[in-house]
């Protein structure tokens, strides 16, 4: 999966779920590459029906095919005033986190490497769902995330659901898997996950 440098992400559509599935294909050629698919327990499904899912714990499981092998996961913790979202790799090692502004992502989220350098930030528009994913001097854009139609020469079937988006990421990352693991994971935490707090805390943009 992380050999590729174009993906489309779809949700698939439940009539009744507390979680989320997603698929992960190729955004040139459509073949579905994995799955991302929250895994989440029978007692934290049950109080999703009384309580904001922003507030309560998750995790993001995102697999390969053809064998459903682990990639990385997704982790967050319950919400305590300020969020912190960390991916782990296949082994369960820290790869890096995320970290949102103080009770709303208005102003953007700053992504870390395991070693807690930063190694990125968000920059967009939650409502027009195009996001920048740039260097911490802003000098590179290492990725974008966008719902526009032919951006990155994506099949335009792909965009039937209101759900799917795009993810691109700069071909000068194509020698650093765990870079690209970086931003494929955060362009679902976006969605899986910081899409949820703006919904219920802020419906603000990601900041420019």
């Amino acid at each position: 999966m992380l050999d590729r440098n174009t993906f489309v992400v779809k949700e698939r559509v439940k009539l009744v779920s507390n979680s989320n599935t997603y698929d992960i294909l190729d955004g040139e050629s459509g073949e579905v590459l994995g799955t991302a698919e929250e895994r989440i327990g029978t007692l934290v499904q049950l109080a999703r029906f009384f309580i904001s899912k922003h507030l309560m714990p998750t995790r993001v499981e995102v697999r390969e095919k053809p064998d459903d092998a682990l990639v990385f996961t997704i982790r967050r913790g319950a919400y305590i005033f300020k969020t912190r979202v960390e991916v782990h790799d296949a082994q369960g090692e820290l790869v890096g986190s995320f970290k949102s502004k103080f009770f709303t992502i208005s102003g953007g989220f700053h992504i870390y490497d395991k070693d807690g350098r930063h190694f990125a930030e968000i920059k967009g528009k939650w409502l027009g769902w195009d996001y920048r994913l740039v260097t911490p001097d802003g000098s590179l854009e290492m990725g974008r995330v966008s719902k526009k139609l032919g951006a990155m020469g994506l099949v335009k079937e792909f965009f039937t659901s209101a759900d799917t988006y795009a993810v691109s990421i700069n071909p000068e990352m194509e020698e650093e898997p765990l870079a690209k693991m970086l931003i494929l994971a955060a362009a679902l935490a976006i969605d899986t996950i910081y899409k949820e707090e703006s919904r219920t805390v802020d419906l603000g943009g990601l900041g420019e």
